[in-house]
């Protein structure tokens, strides 16, 4: 199972499909569905000279090009194409919606291609971004996602999910059974929805049964709250972090002395042979082998400068283009690696790490609490490394009677934190606190349950800065090992739970939002366990800002403070 061979090989489907020269049209959300998978460079070699907008009506028109539309068959882009075929600007058009698309929609694209010029219209389920091999994102904003209340979907939300995880059984080719967390109602509806449309599209999803049924999961983020706060130690989730990746690309702009042309770059571990290698190492030995990569570089620009023959010439040419890429790469990663090692530096996020990864995985109340004391008080650390702590220091201690949950918020209070900030921490609580996750989050990490684990000597040597696994890996323990338990982690409604064997395919999707942190887990898991073949995503991929950005739409819209007073019965 790998999401971006599925995605590319529709791609490679339309492009080819279409012989001669051509024009590629995307919309606003399969844009970055296509960049992801595809170079434009690649798309010149298919004789892709064009690659635009729908929404761009600014373009000449050139009726000796054909025309290839991918997009999302939503109101906003049915709509462009419907005015793209009333004053065509190509010759012919070749129509692929990266979803299923209404009888009534093609019937308006049929009354207004008066022209004729379309040719084909197919439908392609490439309706996600595939972000890694074995990770997906359907890019939700993370504020979108509630309805009425925190158990209750917002209505688009919920469509865009149904829509999304279907486009990637389908890409995959997988009829799976379905399971859920219990005490999750989101999971649940959603749970029951992809049923009823498996059974509903029943032609799409007749695939040929194999003998072990794959599995589609649903999990709730709310019964993992600790893996998004936590400071990230490996190379794509840290940058994610840090920076932030978007779309595959990063921002390097506010980077201090940053070259104009790095001041953007692009990270795939499909395009980028040293990302996809290095996308999963610590910072140290992430820097070792930049050592190693920029050494590489320096002997072949030395091995190269002397050309005194033809047969030099010659070799010299051959090479070119990888040296030319090499040297390209050698930048670009330095310059992130760097950035990377001054921010840990500023912002001390060695001594800030050690003390969240104590949070989340120890008993040791009076030396944390001491200790986020000291940091609140510190003017050197960052608002949002304080807020950080706090918020795991209530997750953890929340049931503990002697917390002093209410005097750290007023410390933040007092020391200046913004009011917006303190105001996460009842909300955390109102949204993922004890009471609203299925499981003891915090007993999956002590010692003796570590212990058990089958999987636990897959992150290589410990150290302090990487000690916590998230709840996602005991669920996968589990799972594989045919040990789920069917009350926690039940069958949708009719569906006869099979006899007990370990899966080979499972597929997961993660409501709310899932981590790079977890992302790595599901990749060392399927590197190391034959057999077994697992594919993470979520609405989103979060880093520790947009996972606030979730809960402060939770403290927004839907808790009630009292005039004057809002988080905890502060005075």
């Amino acid at each position: 199972m790998d999401v971006i061979k599925s995605v590319q090989h529709y791609v490679d489907k339309m492009i080819d499909d279409v012989p001669g020269m051509k024009a590629l049209l995307l919309d606003t959300e399969t844009t970055p569905i296509v960049s992801l998978v595809y170079t434009q460079s690649t798309l010149l070699t298919k004789e892709c000279y064009l690659i635009d907008r729908i929404d761009n009506r600014n373009r000449d028109k050139m009726k000796h090009l054909k025309c290839i539309c991918f997009l999302r068959p939503t109101r906003e882009s049915i709509q462009y194409l419907m005015e793209e075929l009333r004053d065509p600007a190509y010759g012919d058009y070749y129509i692929y919606f990266s979803n299923t698309v209404q009888k009534i929609d093609i019937e308006r694209l049929a009354e207004v291609d008066e022209q004729e010029a379309v040719r084909e219209l197919q439908e392609y389920f490439g309706d996600f971004l595939a972000v890694n091999p074995d990770l997906y994102s359907l890019d939700m904003p993370p504020d979108s996602l509630f309805g009425t209340n925190l158990t209750s979907w917002d209505r688009d939300a919920f469509e865009r999910s149904v829509r999304g995880i279907s486009s990637v059984l389908l890409s995959l080719k997988k009829k799976p059974l379905i399971r859920y967390e219990q005490t999750s109602p989101m999971a649940k509806q959603l749970a029951n929805e992809m049923q009823r449309h498996i059974l509903q599209e029943g032609q799409l999803f007749d695939f040929r049964r194999p003998d072990t049924p794959p599995i589609l999961l649903i999990l709730d983020r709310r019964n993992d709250p600790v893996t998004p706060l936590l400071t990230q130690w490996t190379y794509q989730a840290m940058v994610h972090e840090l920076i932030g990746i978007h779309h595959g690309r990063v921002d390097m702009s506010r980077v201090p002395e940053i070259r104009n042309e790095i001041k953007e770059i692009t990270l795939s571990s499909d395009q980028d042979p040293f990302f996809k290698k290095a996308m999963f190492w610590n910072l140290g030995d992430l820097g070792a082998n930049i050592k190693k990569y920029v050494d590489e570089y320096q002997t072949k620009t030395k091995s190269n400068r002397n050309i005194e023959s033809i047969a030099d010439m010659k070799r010299f040419v051959e090479e070119y283009p990888e040296f030319r890429k090499l040297s390209g790469n050698v930048s670009k990663h330095v310059a992130l690696v760097s950035e990377l090692s001054r921010r840990v530096s500023e912002e001390r996020l060695l001594e800030i790490s050690e003390l969240e990864q104590d949070l989340a995985c120890n008993e040791n109340h009076n030396s944390n609490l001491k200790t986020i004391r000291q940091m609140i008080d510190d003017n050197n650390i960052s608002d949002l490394a304080k807020i950080r702590l706090v918020l795991l220091y209530a997750l953890h201690y929340e049931r503990s009677p002697n917390n002093a949950i209410k005097s750290l918020v007023e410390q933040l209070d007092a020391v200046g934190v913004n009011e917006k900030y303190s105001s996460l921490v009842p909300a955390l609580l109102f949204y993922a606190g004890n009471q609203q996750r299925q499981n003891d989050l915090f007993a999956n990490q002590t010692f003796l349950a570590r212990g058990k684990s089958a999987l636990k000597g897959l992150k290589g040597t410990e150290n302090v800065y990487t000690q916590h696994t998230p709840l996602l890996g005991d669920t996968l323990d589990l799972l594989v090992k045919a040990r789920l338990k069917e009350t926690e982690f039940p069958f949708v409604d009719g569906v006869q739970a099979p006899p007990r064997e370990r899966p080979q395919d499972i597929i997961i999707f993660m409501v709310g939002g899932t981590t790079f942190e977890e992302a790595s887990y599901v990749a060392q898991l399927n590197a190391t366990m034959p057999g077994v073949r697992i594919v993470l995503g979520g609405s989103c991929i979060h880093n520790s800002t947009t996972f606030m950005q979730q809960i402060d739409q939770v403290a927004k819209n839907y808790m009630d403070f009292p005039s004057g007073s809002r988080t905890l019965g502060r005075r």
